[in-house]
């Protein structure tokens, strides 16, 4: 008599931006060496939109297999059309997460999306894990994660400071887990594209002068000032005598007006790119002399490479952060300022023992492993408030 195979537990990961791609990416590959555990990858919003480099493609080509995959991105990059768009995504999520028979539930961050997946995984009485929970970032992106907290059934907080956030704010203690952030896995073990490669695949040229790596995404309760703000990084980065590298925003509000002002102020010879692989914009990470803009790798990554970060603006505001990031204003003079003092042997020196506090490397397998002990009853399902 042949036996019933055991069904696999079914994680639905719902993915809209190429940065919560790095989260993800080494949970999948977890997953895949687990006999009893599947995934159904969800995919929209950015991964969709030729403007942003059509990054699904790259998810097909790496093998990975999408079950879903929802356009809801409207046109238009200001607050109404970004909330319009999440809605579409809301009004799709709940059938596609019943069709896949979905056991659990993974989010990653602080983006819309991720929001909308942890309102309805919670309706739908599905448990609800949340990446890098805890932690504080600015604008709306900090809102929406505080509130991914209340819906989400465990925690996975990237270190101590994230864990005491989620306890203040009331989250039972066995539902709180220290893993560190995933997106450093790959980082820590070596997926990073090696400088000759990627000189060559990016078609920049060994020289002595410094490279300097712009990211730069829209303030969504300033999305008005967002070309303005561009422009004053862009205007800094012209007084410098370097190889210049930037790497296009976010779909957010304002993200147009973001493009709009890189293809008007940019110097001529800056290479431009709409969209890179994770371990092509790792080894930029490990060849750039400094990281400039609001990008969370600034804050997340960079401290693993040792890699000076001029940060710009409220966008990553009270984020825990390395010794290796530079706050500066949306001000050309003083990102100036900021460029050099991250340029500077003094600064460089400072960061030969920078420890990254998000994480060890060894995040992915810590998720992944309290994901299949998750029992499916009424003690993680039920939430109570602890004050």
């Amino acid at each position: 008599m042949a036996l019933t195979p055991i069904r696999k537990k079914k994680i639905a990961i719902i993915a809209g931006s190429r940065g919560e791609w790095g989260y993800y990416r080494p949970i999948i590959r977890e997953i895949e060496k687990r006999e009893d555990l599947d995934y159904g990858l969800v995919v929209s919003n950015m991964h969709l939109l030729d403007r942003f480099g059509s990054s699904i493609e790259q998810i097909r080509k790496e093998g990975f297999k999408i079950d879903a995959v929802v356009h809801n991105t409207l046109d238009g990059y200001n607050h109404l059309t970004m909330v319009k768009s999440l809605s579409i995504f809301m009004l799709q999520i709940p059938e596609i997460l019943l069709g896949m028979e979905a056991d659990f539930v993974l989010v990653g961050g602080d983006r819309g999306e991720q929001l909308m997946a942890a309102v309805v995984g919670a309706h739908l009485y599905i448990p609800v894990g949340h990446i890098q929970a805890g932690e504080v970032s600015g604008n709306i992106d900090g809102v929406t994660r505080h509130a991914i907290t209340k819906f989400a059934h465990l925690h996975f907080a990237a270190n101590n400071d994230a864990v005491q956030r989620l306890l203040n704010m009331g989250e039972e203690p066995f539902r709180v887990h220290m893993t560190g952030a995933p997106q450093l896995d790959e980082l820590l073990t070596g997926n990073v594209t090696l400088k000759k490669e990627l000189f060559k695949k990016l078609g920049l040229k060994e020289s002595k002068k410094p490279l300097l790596l712009v990211v730069q995404h829209s303030v969504t309760e300033e999305f008005e000032k967002a070309g303005e703000q561009i422009t004053e990084t862009l205007e800094a980065v012209k007084n410098f005598d370097a190889q210049v590298v930037i790497v296009l925003n976010n779909s957010d509000a304002g993200s147009a007006l973001i493009s709009k002002a890189i293809a008007k102020h940019r110097a001529p010879a800056t290479k431009i790119f709409s969209n890179l692989k994770r371990e092509d914009y790792a080894g930029l990470m490990s060849v750039a002399d400094v990281l400039v803009g609001n990008s969370s790798s600034g804050i997340l990554e960079a401290p693993s490479f040792k890699l000076p970060a001029v940060n710009i603006g409220r966008r990553q505001h009270g984020r825990l952060r390395g010794k290796n990031v530079i706050n500066s204003p949306h001000n050309a003079l003083e990102i100036t300022r900021a460029i050099k003092k991250a340029l500077s042997p003094t600064f460089k020196k400072t960061l030969k023992n920078c420890i990254n506090p998000y994480g060890d490397g060894k995040s992915a397998k810590r998720i992944v492993d309290l994901i299949a002990s998750a029992d499916h009853n009424e003690k993680l399902l039920i939430k109570n408030i602890t004050y």
